[in-house]
This record gives C-alpha cells, sequence and structure tokens, in this order.
C-alpha cells in the first residue's frame, strides 16, 4: 500500500545548538524489576509489530529520506535503559530511554490525561522558549506507533539540553495521549538516537543536529550497559553505565574498536550484516544478504531474528524446545550454560552466558526462557522487504562496548575494560565474564568519562519466574504494512 503522507513541519525543523567542546558523559539507569510472571510471547510480538513483521493491512509509514558522558539509569533488571535531558526555560528534567531503533523524541505533557502518577510532565506554559501547534492543525494531533500501544500529541519546539549540549529549538511531540503500559515509572518518553528517514515527526534527530552542526568533538555516540540480570537482589532502578555523545571514554574498552560500515547507503535504523553465529563452540548455518541484516537497537532488551536461523541457534542446545506457552521463544534447562558469538563482518563477540538465560518459564520449572527468539513467525513478510531481519539488543550490547558513528556511517565494537566489567583481553569465542557494575566513575577518554564496576553472580534459574530480561515496550517506531 502506498504509504501514508507526512505531515510538513515548516520552521521547527530548523534548530539552533549551542556548542561543547569535550565529550559528554551521560551515565544510564535502569529500572527495578517487577514482581510476578511476565509475557515473553506478548513482549516478542511487540518487537515484531515494531519492525513490520506483522499482517496487518494497515498502511506503512514512510521514512523521509565536544564529548559529555551522560548517566544512564538500567530498569527492570536490564530491560531497559534511560537517561536525562532537559526542555524549555528555565528546563524541566524527564527521563528518557535512550533509543538507537527510532529517531522520535517525545515527552508527556501536562495535557496527558491518562499518564501515570509518577510520570514528570512537561509544562509548555512554563517555557518561554516553547512553540507549539495551533490547536485543530494537522500537526497537533499525530501519532507514533509502537508494538505496545501508541502516543498522541501535538508537534513543538522547545530548547532541549542534555549534559553539556543544547539545540534551541528542537522539534519533539508533546504527548497528550498515551497507551496504559507503554512506559514505566517515571519514564516520561524516548530519545530516539537512529536517523531522520525513519522520524514519523520529519524532525532532525537531537544527536543529528549536534553533529550536522559540528557540535560534537568526534561524530560519535558510545554505550557502555551494566548487567544485573544475574543479580536477584538488583533494585527497580540502579545505576545503568554511560552513554557518551561525541566521543568515547577509553576506560571503559580495552584494545582497538571495531568498526562496520552500514549495510544501508542512506542511513535509517543502524543496519549491519550478521555474517556468523557460534552456539557452544559449533558454527550455526544462518542466511546471507537481505536474511543477514540486522538493527543494532539499544532499546530493546533481546535478540530477535529469522526463524531459520533461530532454529538452528537452539538446534545446538540439549534439552531446548520451542515455547508452547509463549510462540516465537525457546527453553531449555536451566542448569545448561549457553555461549554464544556472533560475529557482523569482523570479530565474534561473545555473549555472557547470564544474559542467554532469562530465568524460568514458570515458576518452579526446571526450563529457562532464552534471549533469542523468532523475529519473523507468523508473518509472510519477505527478507527484501526493506525490514530488519534480526534486531540485536541489550542482550548483546551489555557484552560489548558501543559506538555509533555519523561520519563514515557505521557501528564500532570494542571488549569492554576491567573497570566495566569485562575481561580487558578481546574479543574471543567463548562467553565472556559475568559481572554488575558499581556506581564508581573512572575517568578519561577520548574526550570522555566513565564509570567503573565490581562482580556479582548469580545462576538465572535463582531468579524470580520469568524476571530479567523484558523487551522495549516503547523503543521504536511501529512500520505497520
Amino acid at each position: 500500500m502506498a504509504p501514508l503522507t507526512l505531515l510538513s513541519v515548516p520552521l521547527l525543523l530548523l534548530p539552533a545548538i549551542s556548542y561543547a567542546v569535550d565529550p559528554l558523559h551521560i551515565n544510564i539507569a535502569r529500572r527495578t524489576p517487577r514482581t510476578g510472571t511476565r509475557d515473553f510471547g506478548a513482549e516478542a510480538e511487540r518487537v515484531r509489530i515494531r519492525y513490520g513483521y506483522t499482517n496487518s493491512s494497515v498502511s506503512r509509514r514512510a521514512k523521509r529520506a565536544s564529548t559529555a558522558g551522560v548517566p544512564i539509569t538500567n530498569q527492570n533488571s536490564d530491560s531497559t535503559y534511560f537517561g536525562d535531558l532537559t526542555i524549555g526555560t528555565p528546563p524541566q528534567s524527564f527521563q528518557v530511554v535512550l533509543d538507537t531503533g527510532s529517531s522520535d523524541l517525545w515527552v508527556a505533557a501536562t495535557t496527558c490525561a491518562n499518564c501515570g502518577s509518577d510520570i514528570q510532565l512537561f509544562n509548555p506554559s512554563s517555557s518561554s522558549t516553547f512553540k507549539g501547534s495551533a490547536s485543530g492543525s494537522q500537526n497537533s494531533n499525530i501519532d507514533i506507533q509502537y508494538g505496545s500501544g501508541q502516543v498522541q500529541g501535538s508537534l513543538s519546539s522547545d530548547t532541549v539540553s542534555m549534559g553539556g549540549f543544547t539545540v534551541a529549538s528542537q522539534t519533539f511531540l508533546a504527548v497528550d495521549k498515551l497507551s496504559s503500559g507503554l512506559v514505566d515509572g517515571a519514564v516520561a518518553g524516548i530519545l530516539g538516537l537512529a536517523w531522520e528517514p525513519l522520524a514519523s515527526t520529519q524532525a532532525t534527530p537531537f544527536w543529528q543536529t549536534l553533529f550536522q552542526n559540528n557540535a560534537l568533538s568526534s561524530p560519535e555516540m558510545s554505550f557502555w550497559l551494566t548487567r544485573e540480570i544475574n543479580n536477584p537482589k538488583a533494585a527497580v532502578q540502579t545505576y545503568g553505565g554511560v552513554f557518551t555523545l561525541g566521543g568515547t571514554n577509553t576506560t571503559l574498552y580495552s584494545g582497538d574498536i571495531e568498526f562496520l560500515d552500514l549495510t544501508a547507503k542512506t542511513p535509517s535504523f543502524w543496519l549491519l550484516d550478521v555474517s556468523a553465529i557460534t552456539v557452544n563452540g559449533k558454527s550455526v548455518t544462518i542466511a546471507t544478504g537481505d536474511a543477514a541484516i540486522a538493527a543494532i537497537d539499544t532499546g530493546t532488551t533481546l535478540i530477535g531474528g529469522p526463524s531459520d536461523a533461530v532454529a538452528a541457534v537452539w538446534a545446538q542446545v540439549p534439552g531446548s524446545a520451542a515455547s508452547k506457552a509463549n510462540p516465537g521463544l525457546y527453553t531449555y534447562p536451566c542448569t545448561t550454560k549457553v555461549t554464544v558469538t556472533m560475529a557482523f563482518g569482523g570479530k565474534a563477540w561473545p555473549i555472557n552466558t547470564a544474559d542467554m538465560n532469562l530465568g524460568p518459564e514458570t515458576s518452579g520449572s526446571s526450563q529457562c526462557v532464552g534471549g533469542i527468539f523468532d523475529l519473523s513467525m507468523g508473518t509472510d513478510i519477505p527478507a527484501s522487504s526493506s525490514n530488519p531481519t534480526w534486531v540485536v539488543g541489550d542482550t548483546f550490547l551489555k557484552n560489548v562496548y558501543s559506538v555509533f558513528r555519523a561520519s563514515p556511517p557505521s557501528v564500532g565494537f570494542a571488549q569492554l575494560s576491567s573497570a566495566a566489567g569485562g575481561s580487558g583481553s578481546g574479543a574471543t569465542s567463548g562467553s565472556s565474564t559475568a559481572t554488575s557494575v558499581s556506581q564508581s566513575s573512572p575517568s578519561g577518554s577520548s574526550g570522555s568519562s566513565g564509570s567503573s564496576g565490581n562482580s556479582s553472580s548469580a545462576d538465572a534459574s535463582h531468579l524470580p519466574s520469568l524476571v530479567g530480561l523484558i523487551f522495549s515496550m516503547f523503543t521504536a517506531i511501529v512500520f505497520f504494512f
């Protein structure tokens, strides 16, 4: 079907910025685990819908053709990672999901009647620099669809700041309608960190404006994400790592960064090709070409892939089986250590065995849910449809230092340093050491500061039923067919 016509956004797409000299390092936080049983089948479906793996007849939205460290919060034992930004004059602070799988910025506004009481709401009337859309205009009623719901609001612009960087007229959506359960706790919105062609609002993403105006010391964004999946005592929100704008933090990785060029000539998602996978030391046969395209997505918790490849992965694990309770997911004996590596045209990067184990499928079960699921199950979307066939989320990204580079467009991975909980010995074919990280902060970088950690481990079979990773319910725009 023909794509929906996108609304014009005059003037709002011409943001001005203020400049910073050094990289900005943003600490990341994460939420505390919820109690009770998780519906991983529903979570998998949200990711499928998000990346267009649905047989829905709804039209697909068209895609438009200095350094600072920001603290990250880890939410729900590695399910979501978010940071703080401010909007308005004087600045109002918000917690937003840091999402390389989408490109729009939105926050809940005081006009939102169904937003939770814990959410910090943006008050347009309190900002002297706010510019909104005329009431009743097309731009005052814009929807962004997500796998777990949608947001609706008014296209707006205002001063947006994160760490030491400011964009004086950043376009964003001031949300007045929010689907129940789309965000948790005090999280007020999403900061999209993919490319402009992916933006439903047609706005230039915050990071891309900084890059285009030479505000960054280096054309890079970098992530170190902490691990709490193997910590049964993890709080709802804990220290989650560092998001670096404008460079990298050399204290958080060792060796060289392996940069891999994006597969698309016109970037939208951060896309790489999955070139090789091993399970327990044995190579797995996977398709190549269009069937190997992967979105590298900090806003998705797990790893999703095409049916044949995912089945081949779990075929290498004795005692594994397709989950009857959660279609598309697989279970395996909780006592089994599953070692997986992934390569994207270069080194094979190991995934910690703790990240592969999401905990028992049901309370007291001896079968645990695995961290790689069938993304394309139940759909008939061809590999050549421009949809990513793999979505590589935090199950993988916790195990590397990841760098998203604008010029040349590429994604880089490096071995985590010992300060960041890694071995510091480089990529291997084995599994990495399980660690969780404290809030101490090493400094030094290519213009950045970071954080370090200490080890603590716990067998995933000791976790509450289905506690641990959860697919991001609110991290990327859904493209419908």
